[in-house]
């Protein structure tokens, strides 16, 4: 199958011999695609991450109980529970550009608003509206940037934004640390995350649609032309060929033949993965008394916020090199183990900091193929859907972690915690070893027949 244009592998932003555009339109496309795709990522988590420095003082101004305290901390989860597989679904249908744009809209929204609530329930309500855009925005960036992006070195191209999300993430707690001591300071934290949304804006107006999806409708022409303009490496034969063998569409498609294999995967891998970051960094302050580590929780964070970066840097830097397999599988069980060690000995320090740091680096670095895996297991005609309905069930895991944990501290104590997040990690193992398939440098229509086809080792 022949691959258009006829170039070697190259990175993006790197032109071919063959095209009708100047070197500069096409730089300035690809420039404004992947700083509006990891701005929108660094969102995401910019606004998940906001909430943990934020959460001692909202809690006590807004006089929320323990139940209220849980929705408010798991309602982005619930809400990207709704936001993944409707916007995945809509982008799939109707385009990725409109999309692109509509769902940064909604996030520019929710910020500013959430300055002014007066209650838990408001507060609870703008963030699950939040929570769909964050979905929304797992369906749509990632997989557009994908469809952009040449099989040698995508990888790392995508792996990119999982860094752009832990920044976000980071960025978030030193912000929520500068507001801490300014009375109803958790309000500006909050809404900050308005001035990123602004930016975000302004540079997903004029991205193209995606030249893979023009295919997979049929629309040849067109997407010819763009891949010409803007050298897009496509194999359009074998994204035709896929169109051709697809019998349905919709999310009754995830669950036939062709694509379970790929549903199950991409769902478990990526909620193993994140259920014990998102519960353990939500509340982070409660787990760091439980363990009587001292008064210095804040500080605490910031150490698991930029462990964080650096873990997803590194996984960003290999992810091409030693495969999806291998940076997915080995550090599952070392990271299930490094829980399993702290809740056997959370009175002995060096244990505990150094499971910790194990835990956080390890697990970011296999996160890193959370905007990677998803996009290659499923074809062009699905792969919004896909990566939609894999967020969703990611998050329906972590939502559920996030809300049971403060819980499941006060009844079982941080042992029990501990040891259930070491036993969805090490689920997270079993899974991917014999579901996971091996995609690293394979073109997106490749990808996607080798998942659906082949049994992992």
């Amino acid at each position: 199958m022949a691959m258009t244009p006829a170039t070697e592998h190259q990175p993006l932003g790197t032109p071919p011999s063959a095209t009708t555009a100047s070197d500069k339109e096409r730089r300035r496309l690809h420039t404004k695609l992947k700083l509006a795709t990891q701005i929108g990522e660094g969102i995401d988590g910019y606004i998940i991450g906001g909430i943990g420095m934020a959460m001692a003082a909202l809690t006590t101004d807004l006089h929320l109980s323990t139940l209220m305290e849980g929705l408010v901390g798991a309602s982005p989860l619930l809400g990207i529970f709704v936001g993944g597989p409707l916007f995945g679904r809509l982008a799939d249908r109707f385009g990725r550009r409109p999309v692109f744009l509509a769902d940064m809209l909604i996030f520019l929204i929710g910020s500013v608003l959430q300055f002014f609530v007066t209650d838990g329930l408001h507060l609870f309500l703008l963030r699950l509206l939040m929570g769909v855009a964050i979905g929304g925005e797992y369906a749509i960036g990632a997989p557009l940037l994908s469809e952009y992006a040449p099989s040698k070195g995508r990888g790392r191209l995508l792996a990119s934004l999982e860094i752009s999300w832990y920044v976000g993430y980071a960025l978030a707690t030193v912000v929520g640390a500068l507001f801490a001591t300014v009375d109803g300071g958790w309000r500006w934290s909050l809404a900050s995350s308005a001035v990123i949304a602004v930016v975000c804006v302004s540079l997903r107006g004029g991205v193209p649609e995606s030249a893979r999806w023009l295919l997979s409708r049929g629309r040849r022409e067109e997407a010819e032309q763009l891949i010409a303009k803007y050298g897009i490496e496509v194999d359009v034969e074998a994204e035709l060929e896929e169109r051709a063998e697809s019998r349905q569409d919709g999310f009754r498609a995830l669950f036939n033949r062709r694509n379970l294999r790929s549903t199950v995967f991409a769902s478990v891998f990526w909620a193993a993965l994140v259920l014990p970051y998102f519960a353990i960094g939500t509340f982070w302050t409660q787990v760091f008394d439980a363990l009587h580590m001292g008064d210095n929780a804040v500080a605490a964070l910031l150490v698991y916020s930029f462990t964080a970066v650096a873990g997803v840097t590194v996984g960003c830097l290999v992810v091409d090199r030693i495969g999806r397999r291998r940076l997915l599988i080995p550090p599952f069980w070392i990271t299930a183990a490094a829980l399993a060690l702290v809740a056997a000995w959370p009175s002995a320090t060096p244990v505990v900091v150094g499971g910790f740091l194990f835990f956080i680096f390890l697990n970011a670095a296999s996160s890193a193929l959370t905007a990677v895996y998803p996009l290659e297991v499923f074809p062009t005609s699905l792969r919004t859907t896909g990566v939609g309905f894999a967020t969703a069930m990611s998050r329906v895991g972590a939502a559920i972690g996030t809300f049971l944990l403060p819980m499941g501290l006060e009844s079982f104590g941080v042992r029990f915690v501990l040891l259930v997040g070491a036993g969805v990690l090490a689920l997270g193992a079993v899974v991917s070893q014999f579901l996971a398939p091996e995609t690293t440098d394979m073109d997106l229509a490749r990808a996607a027949r080798t998942a659906r086809e082949k049994t992992a080792a």
